[in-house]
């Protein structure tokens, strides 16, 4: 069961859970995820991961240019690193080989909307009309079905991340920009990520960013040393029976703390 939660409502909605597994239970019935909008308000996204083992994820958007993406791959693949992509649509058609390498080198792609519009200005149809026209290029491309999606903008409201759920997609966010698009130094990069990393955090860079490549070097062998494992977005997260504080967009686990790979 997947809700968002309300501190006040905490415990009605802990005992509603407990109900359902106990169905669950003595039916037979499937426990299946399922997002409780109607009980709770305000969707938000995952911005975070609650996590005791030392995992993080770095996740690159593409909406712009390829210069820097072979050196990107290169440095992961140099660390044995694999990290989540999400591209934009529109560079997607513009740079399809690109779409297709990134797949070969094992790293997981996620969808980045189609047009990159302002998804809160648009109505339902339009944001799953956007969502899925991307979709059919990811999978026709890859041959793989993207269970990721990141609003464009990071803007987000309840009937894009509702959208998003019904076509299979985990909403997700970051909890350290980095900056790179606004041209900052690979320094500044680096010391901004080393004083706010975590477990269960997940880093935003962008491919195209001018010094990301740099900072991302010098990041990953600063992580490893520090006894963290990077793995892509889809294994730090939980895929079923979790909550999602609306105040943080932390991610948290109900009853227990298996992996998260392989739910």
């Amino acid at each position: 069961m997947v809700i968002v939660v309300r501190g006040r409502r905490l415990l009605a909605l802990a005992l509603a859970l407990f109900a359902a597994l106990w169905l669950a239970v003595r039916w037979g019935e499937p426990f299946v995820a399922m997002v409780a909008s109607s009980a709770v308000g305000r969707l938000v996204p995952i911005y975070k991961v609650d996590r005791q083992e030392k995992w993080v994820s770095i996740s690159f958007d593409a909406t712009w240019g390829v210069d820097h993406t072979d050196r990107l791959l290169d440095i992961l693949d140099r660390y044995g690193v694999k990290t989540t992509f999400f591209l934009a649509g529109y560079w997607v058609e513009k740079y399809p080989e690109y779409v297709r390498k990134i797949a070969e080198r094992g790293h997981e792609i996620g969808n980045h909307s189609y047009e990159h519009p302002h998804m809160n200005s648009l109505s339902k149809e339009a944001i799953r009309a956007d969502l899925l026209r991307n979709h059919e290029l990811l999978v026709e491309l890859t041959g793989t079905r993207p269970v990721l999606f990141r609003p464009p903008f990071g803007e987000y409201s309840n009937k894009v991340i509702e959208v998003a759920s019904d076509l299979g997609y985990f909403t997700i966010q970051w909890s350290i920009d980095s900056l790179d698009w606004k041209d900052v130094s690979a320094d500044f990069m680096v010391n901004r990520v080393m004083e706010r990393i975590g477990p269960g955090d997940i880093v935003l860079f962008h491919n195209a960013g001018k010094h990301t490549p740099e900072a991302v070097e010098r990041l990953i062998p600063m992580l490893q040393a520090e006894g963290y494992r990077i793995v892509p977005i889809s294994e730090l997260i939980y895929k079923e029976n979790y909550v999602i504080e609306s105040h943080s967009g932390v991610q948290r686990r109900i009853g227990g703390r298996e992996e998260a790979s392989g739910e």
